[in-house]
C-alpha cells in the first residue's frame, strides 16, 4: 500500500473541514429558510436537528473516513467494502463519489458568479437608475437588478437555451482553473493552505459586514434600522412548530449547511492520523459552521433587505429564494448604501471564498477515488477531471433547467440516501460497539453515551422520515417534468453513474477481487 497524504496540522484539518461545510447555503439559503419557516421559532427544530441529525452524522462520517483511510481508502466504495463484506457494498458506495462530482459541475459555475459580482461591485457597474426613496413595491425596485443577473447568465429570454455573457464564461474559467490548481497541489500543500487563508478571511469579512449592517437605516424611513431587520427574522411564530414542513426544512438545512451525505467529509477524514481526536475536531468543525451561519448568515442579507425594502418586501424576496436574496436584492442594497462598492465587494468575495473551499472539498472525493483505487498520480487525476469538469459544466451553463435538476438528484435527494446508508452500514452492519469505539478512540472529550443510542436508533429513524417525506412531497413534481432540458440532464446523470459503477468493477478486478 502506498503512503497516503496527511494533513499538515490539526488546525489546517479543522479549517479545511469548516471550509467544506461553510458554503453559499450558510449565507443565502439559511436566512431564506428561517424567514419562511417561523423566524425565531425555526431555530427550535433547527437546533434539535443539529443535535440528533447533524452532529451524529458528522461524527459517523469522520469515523468512517478515518477507518477507511487507515486501510488505504479515501472514498465510500472502498470504505463501505471494508465495513461490510458484501459484493454490493462497493457499488452502493459509489454515491459518495458520484454525488459530490455532480454538485461540483454546477457549483463551480455558481461560485464564479460570486467572483464576478465582487468585481462588478468594486467597479460600480450595477444599475443605478432607481431612486431608493421612491415608494414602489420591492419587485419593481429590483427589476433592473434582476435583469442584470439574467443578462449575465443569459436567462432573459426564458427559453430552452441560456446565452451567458462572454464575461461569465471568463469568470467560470478563472474559478475552475483556480480550483484545479489548488487540487493539483495536494491535501496539505493546496487544500490546507487555501483554508488556512480563506476561512479566517471569511470570518473577518463577515464581521465587517455584520458591523456595517447593524449601523444602516432605511432610505425611506430613518426609524427603520437593523433592529427592525433582526426582529423580522427572529420574532418567533410558534405555530410553525406544529408543521411538518418546518421540521423538514430545518432538517434539510442541517444537511446542506454541514455538507453531510455527500462523501466529502469522509474523504477529508481519510487523511487524518489513526489516533487523531475526531470527536473534538468534528464538534469544532460543526461549531465554526454554525457560528458563520447563525451569526453572519442570519444577519447580513435578510436584515439589509428589511431595512431597505420593509418587512413585506423582505418576505417577497425570501419567497424568491436564495438567488434573489444574494444576487438581486444585495446588489440593489449596496448600490444605495454608503461605501456600497467596498461592502458589495466584501460580500461577494466572502461568498466566493465560501464557495471555493466547498468546490475543492467536493472535488477531492473523485480525485481520491482515482488515486487510491486506480493508483493514478494526483496530477493525472486532476488533469482528467479538469477536462471533465470543463466539458460537463456547459450543461448547466447553457441548458435552462439543468442546474435545478442536477441539484435535486445530487444535492437534495441523493444525500439523504447516502446518509442513511452510512448509518446502517456503520452502526448496524459493522456493529454499533465497533462504530462507537472508532468514533471515541483518541478523543480528548467524552461523548455522552446518550449519543450512542441517538446514532443507532434516532438518527436513522429521522433519516427514514425525511426520505419518505421528500419522496412524497417533491419527487412526483420532479418526475412530472418533461421538457428536453430535464431529460437531457437525466440521461447525462444516468450515463455518468453507469460509468462510475463500471469504474468500481474495474478497480476491484484490478486488485484481483
Amino acid at each position: 500500500m502506498k503512503q497516503r497524504e496527511q494533513w499538515g496540522s490539526r488546525m489546517g484539518l479543522i479549517l479545511a473541514m469548516a471550509g467544506n461545510a461553510i458554503g453559499l447555503g450558510n449565507f443565502l439559503r439559511f436566512p431564506v429558510q428561517a424567514a419562511e419557516n417561523g423566524g425565531g421559532a425555526f431555530m427550535i427544530p433547527y437546533f434539535i436537528s443539529l443535535i440528533i441529525l447533524g452532529i451524529p452524522l458528522m461524527w459517523v462520517e469522520w469515523g468512517i473516513g478515518r477507518y477507511g483511510g487507515s486501510l488505504g481508502h479515501g472514498t465510500a466504495p472502498g470504505m463501505f467494502d471494508a465495513l461490510w463484506k458484501n459484493r454490493a457494498a462497493k457499488y452502493i458506495g459509489i454515491l459518495g463519489v458520484f454525488l459530490p462530482l455532480v454538485v461540483v459541475i454546477y457549483y463551480t459555475y455558481l461560485c464564479s458568479w460570486t467572483l464576478a459580482f465582487s468585481v462588478f461591485a468594486l467597479l460600480g457597474s450595477y444599475p443605478n437608475n432607481v431612486d431608493p426613496s421612491a415608494a414602489m413595491p420591492a419587485s419593481e425596485y429590483l427589476k433592473p437588478y434582476q435583469n442584470y443577473l439574467f443578462d449575465y447568465i443569459g436567462a432573459s429570454s426564458g427559453g430552452l437555451w441560456l446565452t451567458p455573457e462572454p464575461v461569465a464564461y471568463i469568470f467560470f474559467l478563472v474559478t475552475l482553473i483556480l480550483g484545479l490548481w489548488i487540487l493539483w497541489r495536494g491535501v496539505s500543500g493546496g487544500i490546507e493552505i487555501l483554508n488556512k487563508f480563506a476561512i479566517p478571511a471569511l470570518f473577518i469579512m463577515g464581521f465587517i459586514l455584520f458591523i456595517k449592517v447593524l449601523s444602516i437605516t432605511s432610505p425611506v424611513n430613518p426609524e427603520v434600522n437593523a433592529v427592525s431587520g433582526l426582529a423580522f427574522l427572529w420574532e418567533p411564530d410558534f405555530s410553525g412548530l406544529l408543521s411538518s414542513k418546518v421540521w423538514l426544512a430545518a432538517a434539510g438545512q442541517i444537511f446542506f449547511t454541514l455538507s453531510l451525505g455527500l462523501g466529502a467529509v469522509m474523504t477529508y477524514a481519510s487523511y487524518v492520523k489513526r489516533d487523531e481526536d475526531i470527536a473534538l475536531d468534528g464538534l469544532t468543525t460543526a461549531s465554526l459552521n454554525e457560528f458563520a451561519e447563525v451569526v453572519f448568515g442570519s444577519t447580513i442579507a435578510i436584515t439589509s433587505a428589511v431595512v431597505f425594502f420593509g418587512a413585506d418586501g423582505a418576505s417577497e424576496i425570501a419567497k424568491g429564494g436564495a438567488f434573489k436574496l444574494g444576487f438581486i436584492s444585495m446588489p440593489a442594497i449596496f448600490t444605495h448604501m454608503a461605501g456600497g462598492q467596498f461592502f458589495g465587494f466584501l460580500w461577494f468575495l466572502l461568498l466566493f471564498f465560501a464557495g471555493l473551499t466547498s468546490v475543492v472539498a467536493l472535488a477531492q472525493p473523485v480525485v481520491a477515488f482515482f488515486e487510491d483505487e486506480f493508483d493514478w498520480s494526483r496530477r493525472k487525476s486532476v488533469t482528467i477531471l479538469g477536462i471533465f469538469f470543463f466539458l460537463s459544466a456547459h450543461l448547466p451553463m447553457f441548458l435552462n433547467g439543468a442546474l435545478d435538476e442536477m441539484d435535486f438528484w445530487a444535492g437534495t435527494f441523493g444525500l439523504v440516501i447516502l446518509a442513511l446508508v452510512e448509518m446502517i452500514i456503520f452502526f448496524w452492519i459493522f456493529g454499533a460497539e465497533n462504530a462507537w469505539e472508532e468514533i471515541t478512540r483518541g478523543a480528548h472529550i467524552k461523548i455522552p453515551r446518550l449519543f450512542f443510542y441517538i446514532m443507532k436508533y434516532v438518527t436513522p429513524t429521522f433519516l427514514v422520515v425525511i426520505l419518505i417525506a421528500w419522496t412524497y412531497e417533491q419527487l412526483p413534481g420532479v418526475l412530472a417534468k418533461e421538457d428536453p432540458a430535464v431529460w437531457a440532464t437525466r440521461i447525462f446523470l444516468i450515463l455518468l453513474l453507469t460509468a462510475f459503477l463500471i469504474a468500481v468493477k474495474l478497480a476491484w478486478k484490478r486488485r484481483g477481487q
